[in-house]
């Protein structure tokens, strides 16, 4: 059976959503883009409706929503902007590792911290000569008695000086390659923990981003996720879970870059008519549509394997590349329909085009979802 319909209590989520971005983020996104500020006010109001954290399990007080409820709540937000959605979408990726392997205890401490007070995390695996390549981080964490002592630095850290806890990534056997990363949770206020400058950057500027130093850093047993070696398996699998939503982030930038295309190529005139009645122009915006709902039915197929428990590799990696190089693509051409306005940052298009490019670098870049999909298909000869 194939449903492609929505619960009432999902539906009153997206609403939910929709009418928050609408209020709270729309209204301001340019002006927190202008000056790259992290706008706290507006992360407090989502954080009291309910709209972050969402998948945290009921057992540790939060909604126990799924990754599709996740989904819904991303495309709103990315609507108004992907810079202030990006940040509150970080959450999930540093709380994913916890979902995946956390123990009652771990998910209690962290986990249960984000539904009891309006708090951050971080996602802290990249360095300055390790994105993509996350084999090749540098970052290792000694054994000292029955505790560690962690050195490293991390690059380009969403919410760093934000956040109360990270998820860190690091060697413990850099002889055993990939099989000897080990997963921690490092409390932000420990000492040897040094946050850096915050990045100025092209696009998604309302979210703040930094390198983070970690110098002799002790961090309990207790903090270690799953055993010694099982790093790299719990990162991995905390993307099954992210990339979704980051996807669904990417198809409501590109909903919102059309829907601005739409309402010009409406009003303005040439020729004597709207813009929309040449071919040029309203084909483009056909492609547009059918490039958003194609995007979002791998968002929503790729969340409702994981919500079934299904290994969702494929689907996330097409879910996240797909939605990525389309919304570049339809943020363009929505520039392209406001002509020289959507070059000025008076428009709304302008900020949509920068925002948009970031899609195709993080949370893995398009390439190396291809690298991902290609290698699950060849796998299963």
């Amino acid at each position: 059976m194939i449903d492609f319909s929505l619960s009432d209590e999902q539906k009153q989520l997206q609403d939910l959503a929709k009418e928050f971005t609408d209020k709270e983020i729309k209204p301001v996104a340019a002006e927190y883009d202008k000056k790259a500020e992290f706008p706290t006010e507006v992360f407090k109001k989502a954080w009291e409706l309910g709209l972050m954290n969402v998948q945290i399990p009921e057992k540790f007080g939060g909604p126990g929503l799924g990754v599709l409820d996740d989904c819904l709540i991303g495309e709103e937000l990315g609507v108004g902007c992907t810079g202030i959605g990006t940040s509150m979408m970080s959450n999930m990726l540093a709380e994913g590792p916890l979902l995946v392997a956390g123990t009652d205890a771990q998910n209690k401490k962290y986990l249960g911290q984000m539904v009891e007070e309006f708090s951050f995390s971080a996602y802290a695996v990249t360095e300055p000569d390790a994105g993509s390549d996350v084999a090749g981080i540098k970052t290792q964490a000694k054994k000292v008695g029955d505790d560690y002592v962690l050195t490293g630095q991390k690059m380009w850290i969403t919410n760093a000086a934000q956040a109360s806890w990270f998820f860190v990534l690091a060697y413990t056997d850099p002889s055993a390659g990939y099989k000897g990363m080990t997963a921690f949770i490092i409390p932000a206020d420990v000492e040897g923990v040094q946050v850096g400058k915050h990045e100025e950057k092209l696009g998604q500027r309302a979210s703040d981003t930094r390198g983070i130093t970690f110098e002799d850093v002790k961090v309990s047993a207790s903090d270690r996720l799953g055993n010694e070696g099982d790093g790299w398996k719990i990162a991995m699998g905390a993307f099954d879970h992210s990339r979704p939503i980051v996807a669904a982030a990417a198809v409501g930038l590109a909903r919102g870059a059309m829907e601005h295309a739409i309402e010009y190529a409406a009003e303005r005139k040439t020729f004597g008519v709207p813009i929309a009645k040449h071919q040029a122009v309203s084909f483009m915006i056909a492609d547009m549509a059918m490039n958003v709902e194609a995007a979002r039915y791998l968002v929503w197929k790729s969340a409702w394997k994981t919500d079934r428990g299904e290994r969702n590799t494929i689907e996330a990696a097409s879910a996240k590349a797909f939605a990525a190089d389309m919304a570049m693509k339809v943020a363009t051409d929505a520039v392209q329909v406001f002509g020289g306005y959507g070059y000025s940052s008076e428009y709304p298009v302008e900020k949509m085009m920068r925002d948009a490019k970031l899609f195709q670098i993080y949370e893995g870049t398009s390439q190396i979802q291809r690298m991902i999909i290609a290698r699950e298909l060849f796998r299963k000869r």
